[in-house]
């Protein structure tokens, strides 16, 4: 009877559950050398452009310079009428390329290998000289003139730069188009659907998502870019720091000055690329990626949160 009392208490007492596991952050030795290493990179490199020969009270002393200013505005309106001209183009090129007609493929083709195969300053110049194979344009009673009198600085820059984006815009568009499941257009034939009307309502707004990333990049490519119609005489951003280096005696510090306000536009349009592929991803994607602003306040919430409860 005891032993049976002894089993039946034995058995009312709960077993001892398994020890609490003790977790060891992992340490990152290797983070914090080579963070050490980056930060004495840095500071040597700031040490040794300190101690050169540069003016650098001439940069804040031009910066807002009125012909800086007017070299920003043009560089900035220039990068609106090139992108302008290559994604239009571009548009054109990719349907042609993707055409069942093999002449206008062929031609699409030919342009993109061509402007794609050669250099954005040799095409600047070939459009600049042209006057040496077409003497004069003639357009009939509409217009009449000299190559040379036609084809100005602005002209020239627009040509060089907007064909050139053509070409490169139309293998973008090209992509775009082909990431669309081919069982969309077929519904949409189902439904009697043209193909210029499936083009339009169903195959580019489902392929922006993809178009969109890279016509970011190659919009901020371009604003850089455009410092290459220095060459062919048209003032911008660069031709103007050129020029008051020139005149001021400090050229390296202009370069300097242009580099700081290319680098101020590029991070405004990168700014804005987030926002519109934020824009053409809520189709894609259950949850939208938080904003930098929502990250912030994230965190400050969190701070405080952790500050209070302390």
């Amino acid at each position: 009877m005891t032993d049976i009392e002894k089993t039946a208490g034995e058995q009312d007492t709960p077993p001892a559950g398994p020890e609490a596991i003790r977790a060891i952050p992992v340490r990152h030795y290797g983070r914090y050398v080579s963070a050490v290493i980056a930060i004495a990179l840095l500071g040597a490199i700031i040490y040794a452009f300190a101690q050169g020969k540069i003016n650098w009270h001439a940069i804040p002393d031009y910066f807002f310079d009125d012909r800086i200013m007017t070299g920003v505005g043009k560089t900035l309106l220039l990068t609106v009428l090139s992108m302008v001209i290559g994604i239009v183009g571009g548009v054109v090129l990719a349907v042609m390329r993707l055409s069942k007609n093999p002449v206008t493929s062929s031609i699409a083709w030919f342009y993109i290998w061509f402007f794609r195969g050669t250099p954005v300053l040799v095409q600047l110049f070939l459009w600049f000289n042209l006057g040496l194979v077409f003497e004069y344009i003639n357009l009939g009673p509409i217009y009449k003139d000299y190559w040379s009198d036609f084809m100005t600085p602005l002209l020239t820059a627009l040509l060089g730069l907007g064909l050139n984006e053509a070409a490169y815009m139309a293998e973008i568009c090209r992509a775009g188009l082909l990431a669309v499941d081919e069982g969309q257009t077929e519904a949409a034939h189902a439904l009697g659907m043209s193909y210029g009307k499936t083009l339009r309502r169903i195959i580019i707004p489902q392929a922006m998502r993809v178009i969109v990333p890279p016509t970011g990049n190659e919009v901020i490519n371009m604003l850089k870019t455009t410092s290459l119609v220095a060459a062919v005489q048209y003032p911008e951003l660069f031709r103007y720091a050129q020029d008051i280096g020139q005149n001021s005696g400090a050229p390296v510090e202009m370069y300097f000055l242009a580099a700081a306000w290319y680098l101020i536009m590029t991070s405004v349009l990168s700014v804005g690329q987030y926002y519109i592929e934020r824009y053409y991803a809520r189709g894609s994607s259950r949850s939208l990626p938080p904003t930098p602003w929502q990250k912030v306040r994230a965190h400050l919430t969190t701070f405080s949160s952790r500050k209070v409860t302390a």
